[in-house]
């Protein structure tokens, strides 16, 4: 067709990421705006030169393809993203012989895609993390240490203490909320607030009048602090999860509800079948130009006819799902907008066992999709998010407060990523049980009952050697859960594997060994412990499992060993010479956030194997076929912020193995609790396998155990006495036992002491030296056999 300008200003209304010149080449490529728009979404530079320089293709990640999803399905004739043929991972290549800033700066894409949630994140995080680090503060200055509670004065009116101060910071971020709330809502949702001063009324929070305070109605002490009763605080609890219930099935009914009853993907085959029904003549009368006729008072003025109506609302169901579909089209195209970046994507759906999930969703329910795919939920993590304090995987919901979540059923989920999580767990495929929403009851029943099955170490692993026998007066160890013998190994070890070792180093592990009490569900206090610290006993156990592990490799130059806190640090790596100098070198203090060791860590290992692998300036390093495995061994004490963003990487992460050992104390329901956290994530993922060890450690029966998911086989008490070896250390050698004699048979008559013999000489030879030796009693001759 011949460009003009209203076709450029109508073709630039819906490509406003387009330029005139742009706009001017399609046009005269195609037919009709609307083909021209459809090719440009399709793909951007198809009568353009690419603005983003190719990379060369030396490195393939291609394999054996998996079925993937296309968005070209049997009702769909319009897609940015590539039929089957065209997703096989060949196409993303890069080139191992440019440097790291080489590849970022080449790859780095020229215009980054934004929308609605991305700009309501980027105001968010700007002091996300100042606002959550402010309410722990409060909470652990008074004693609240339950984190779904608020500490409450009982004043109304604000003064300088540090709760109303916080307080104060939650009412200044009200505009940030609201436009938060306006990226993730549904189309009929409602925006509400908790209490804040100066805005009580014109609020529609369903929370309110339904869910008790856990302090109770009135307190007795006016001028203390209140403090949370505990019959309160079950009561506000069973509320709040009875409202949850409720508001989740509701919202869920109606954004279903929302969804088109038909495929938008074939809305134009459609509107043409409809069209051929002939009642769509007043739905091509309001589809023309404007050349009509004006209409008469009478005309304006009558009801309209039945076919009218059906016409009308025809037109309405079909414009909006034209808008959905070019939403969607047009949120796909901006995040993914090259085949490097597709290529990246697709695998990452591949590995998470969603592309089903995703094609499903994007067909029959493209409202949702369109949701979840703005939120990031079907591409892998970006590298800034591991790195970044105020990540939006980490951002706080609290349903009673008014910060929503993503998806539909966002209310119950302490976190964003917490929410992304359960999403992917219950839609992967081949998935045959869902895991159940988190809940407060559930998970302190449930580690109050795991701590009821601890039993005794068995006996053959005490060792005066060990910690807590060392550096406390303890004569025996405690019960520890010692599981059946059903755990299913994962892949064994192979020698091109490489291992290596990530520490928690945070305040929580030099500090004296406390246990959790509870009144009901309300934690009250922490009492300390007579067991050794857990740095102590997480050196012993280091030391220990490198020792037997470079006895099986018959490795003498150690493990690498990272550590983290609030930052990651490389030690280097750990053998049997240097392990108390390295051991020197490290500083305990700070919060755990255990992405940011396993980003350093992963950083090192591609590194180390960047010939193998590529870097997505995203995404980061992305591995590939001929990528050895890596396998980690994961110390720390379960108080991490960011486990749920460590177990959604690592379901994507084909190449990584985790054997994971949880530090606690003996009888605290809070260690359990964690250990049940750590034991889902090894039930969701073959390739992670967990390990508890609570107060007084039998530390040989610990490396025992972790070295038989380390090394993915059964390893037999003899082998293992045998690995723990220390270099220099003479092996027990036994001789073999004399043979008993055979059953039922009569005893041979024993030789009676032997006779001198006198010779000439005067010499005298006992007579075994001239007969020879006798053999022993039913020993088989060699002649004989």
């Amino acid at each position: 067709m011949l460009p003009s300008e209203t076709s450029i200003a109508e073709f630039l209304s819906f490509a406003p990421a387009a330029n005139a010149e742009t706009a001017v080449v399609f046009l005269q490529q195609c037919d009709t705006i609307n083909e021209a728009v459809d090719q440009y979404y399709h793909n951007p530079h198809k009568y353009v030169g690419p603005s983003r320089p190719s990379v060369s293709p030396t490195i393939s990640l291609g394999g054996p393809t998996s079925p993937r999803f296309t968005a070209i399905t049997s009702c769909s004739e319009q897609s940015t993203i590539d039929p089957v043929e065209h997703r096989n991972l060949s196409s993303a290549h890069c080139s191992s012989s440019l440097s790291r800033s080489q590849r970022d700066s080449s790859l780095v894409p020229d215009n980054l895609h934004t929308n609605a949630l991305i700009e309501a994140t980027k105001k968010r995080a700007v002091d996300e993390q100042q606002v959550q680090n402010m309410r722990l503060a409060v909470q652990t200055r008074f004693r609240v240490y339950n984190s779904e509670i608020e500490p409450e004065r009982e004043c109304e009116y604000p003064c300088n203490c540090p709760i109303h101060k916080y307080v104060q910071k939650k009412a200044e971020r009200l505009p940030i909320q609201e436009q938060w709330a306006r990226a993730v809502m549904y189309p009929g949702e409602k925006h509400y607030y908790g209490y804040v001063w100066g805005a009580r009324f014109f609020n529609h929070n369903p929370y309110q009048g339904k869910v008790i305070s856990p302090y109770g109605y009135v307190s007795s002490r006016y001028l203390a602090m209140p403090r949370p009763d505990p019959t309160f605080h079950a009561k506000s609890l069973h509320q709040a999860i009875e409202v949850n219930e409720d508001l989740n099935s509701k919202a869920q009914l109606a954004v279903d509800a929302l969804e088109p009853s038909f495929c938008i993907w074939d809305v134009d085959q459609l509107e043409k079948s409809i069209s051929a029904l002939g009642i769509s003549s007043a739905t091509s009368q309001l589809q023309s130009s404007g050349k009509l006729r004006r209409p008469s008072l009478k005309k304006a003025l009558s009801i309209k006819s039945s076919e009218e109506r059906v016409a009308s609302k025809t037109l309405k169901l079909f414009a909006g799902a034209r808008e959905l579909r070019d939403s969607i089209v047009k949120e796909e195209s901006g995040r993914w907008p090259c085949d490097e970046d597709k290529s990246v994507v697709y695998r990452y759906q591949d590995n998470m066992r969603l592309t089903r999930a995703m094609t499903d969703m994007r067909n029959q329910k493209p409202l949702q999709y369109l949701h979840l795919l703005r939120a990031g939920y079907f591409e892998p993590i970006p590298l800034a998010w591991a790195k970044d304090l105020s990540s939006p995987l980490r951002f706080t919901i609290d349903a009673a407060a008014g910060w929503r979540g993503i998806t539909p059923t966002w209310r119950g989920f302490q976190t964003t990523g917490e929410e992304r999580l359960q999403w992917v767990v219950n839609h992967r495929s081949g998935n045959t049980r869902g895991r159940e929403r988190p809940n407060f009851f559930t998970a302190l029943n449930q580690a109050r009952t795991r701590m009821a099955q601890s039993v005794p170490c068995p006996s053959i692993y005490r060792s005066p050697y060990d910690t807590c026998f060392l550096k406390t007066t303890a004569t025996e160890y405690s019960k520890q859960i010692i599981k059946v013998q059903d755990y299913a190994f994962n892949e064994p070890s192979e020698p091109t594997d490489e291992t290596m070792i990530l520490l928690d180093v945070s305040g929580s592990m030099d500090r004296p060994p406390r246990r959790s009490i509870y009144d009901q569900y309300l934690l009250t206090e922490f009492v300390g412990s007579s067991h050794p610290r857990n740095k102590d006993v997480a050196q012993s156990i280091i030391r220990r499992f490198t020792q037997a592990l470079a006895n099986h490799d018959q490795n003498r130059s150690g493990y690498e060993l990272t550590t983290f806190s609030s930052k990651a640090e490389n030690i280097g790596h750990l053998n049997y010479f240097n392990f108390e100098d390295r051991w020197l070198n490290i500083k305990f203090g700070g919060r755990a956030r255990v992405m940011i060791g396993w980003q350093s860590l992963k950083e090192r290992f591609f590194q180390k194997h960047a010939s193998t692998a590529i870097f997505h300036p995203i995404y980061g390093w992305q591995a590939g076929p001929q990528t050895p495995k890596l396998r980690t061994l994961l110390v720390f004490d379960g108080e991490v912020q960011d486990i749920d963003d460590f177990e959604l990487d690592l379901l994507s992460s084909p190449w990584a193995h985790v054997t994971i050992l949880l530090i606690g104390a003996n009888e605290c329901p809070r260690h359990h609790q964690n250990a049940n956290r750590l034991q889902s994530i090894s039930d969701a993922n073959p390739r992670v396998s967990f390990v508890d060890a609570q107060g007084n450690v039998p530390e040989r029966f610990v490396v025992h155990e972790l070295l038989k998911r380390h090394l993915g086989r059964p390893i037999c008490m003899g082998e293992f006495e045998q690995l723990e070896l220390v270099p220099g250390q003479l092996r027990p050698f036994e001789l073999p036992a004399r043979e008993p004699p055979p059953p039922h048979l009569p005893e041979l008559e024993q030789p009676g002491p032997p006779t001198p013999v006198e010779l000439a000489s005067r010499e005298i030879l006992w007579q075994p030296e001239l007969e020879g030796d006798h053999p022993p009693p039913y020993s088989v001759a060699v002649g004989d056999a």
